[in-house]
């Protein structure tokens, strides 16, 4: 994994989850600083006791608590073998941390892992895939059997690399993420039926009412926000379309067709 993030010698790593310090140790004879996040006390206490007579010190900042809800420092690198319950959100606090990073070495449950590098049209290919990519390139880069740690896990694990995009993409996340919630709830079905839900054409419909009213836009009488959605999944071709099968353009082009139309999703 070391190997993998190309530390330089002034490079600031941010490491989630250093146990007793083995990576540890390794980061802080290559890099400038290593921000150690650990959430367990006692392997606090262990890492301060390997280190604290070391000259390797002076370049480690422990800090005790909850990555997902502590404040990332700035950071070159991330280097991190975390709990796995945690995989999602803490990949998407990296991806929308500011200033961006260079890359980040991160291993997973294997599954988790080929999620994140899926492609359209693959089984594993699924909201968590766009969104990471939308934000970042994401490369494989090997698979950590069971048998490499003690106690063994029940999963097999691997290793994937994360670049993010810079410049970032001009885009609303939040909204973006909105519009694949919709589409990824039956990844299966065409955009047709997914937009037929009534709850779905309700939420448009309160969005575009709302925007209507503060732009003082007089809505027809004979409004039909879903014959309005029908039109735009119709005229640009997306009615028959599957976001199991599409790709970043597809989505972009799909959002970029409800936005010109005055329909949002926050």
């Amino acid at each position: 994994m070391i190997e993998k993030a190309g530390l330089k010698t002034t490079d600031t790593v941010l490491e989630v989850g250093p146990g007793t310090g083995n990576m540890t140790a390794k980061l802080l004879e290559r890099a400038k600083r290593v921000v150690a996040c650990e959430v367990d006390s006692r392997m606090v206490a262990e890492l301060h006791k390997r280190f604290v007579t070391t000259a390797l010190h002076s370049k480690l900042d422990i800090r005790i608590g909850d990555v997902l809800k502590a404040q990332l420092p700035t950071f070159d690198v991330c280097v991190a073998n975390l709990p796995y319950q945690i995989s999602s959100p803490f990949v998407f606090k990296l991806l929308l941390h500011r200033p961006i990073f260079r890359c980040a070495i991160l291993m997973f449950q294997q599954e988790f892992a080929q999620r994140l590098v899926a492609r359209p049209g693959d089984k594993l290919y699924c909201r968590l895939t766009v969104n990471t990519q939308l934000l970042a390139k994401v490369a494989h880069l090997m698979k950590v059997g069971k048998n490499n740690f003690k106690p063994p896990p029940k999963v097999e694990s691997s290793v994937v690399r994360i670049e993010p995009r810079n410049p970032v993409p001009n885009i609303d996340f939040n909204e973006w993420d909105g519009l694949l919630r919709i589409v990824f709830v039956r990844k299966n079905k065409t955009l047709a039926a997914a937009f037929k839900q009534s709850s779905v054409l309700q939420t448009l419909e309160k969005n575009y009412k709302t925007l209507c009213s503060l732009q003082e836009k007089k809505i027809p009488d004979d409004f039909v926000m879903k014959e309005k959605v029908e039109n735009i999944l119709i005229n640009g071709k997306f009615d028959k379309k599957r976001a199991r099968q599409m790709d970043q353009d597809d989505f972009l082009a799909l959002l970029h067709a409800f936005n010109k139309e005055g329909i949002h999703f926050v």
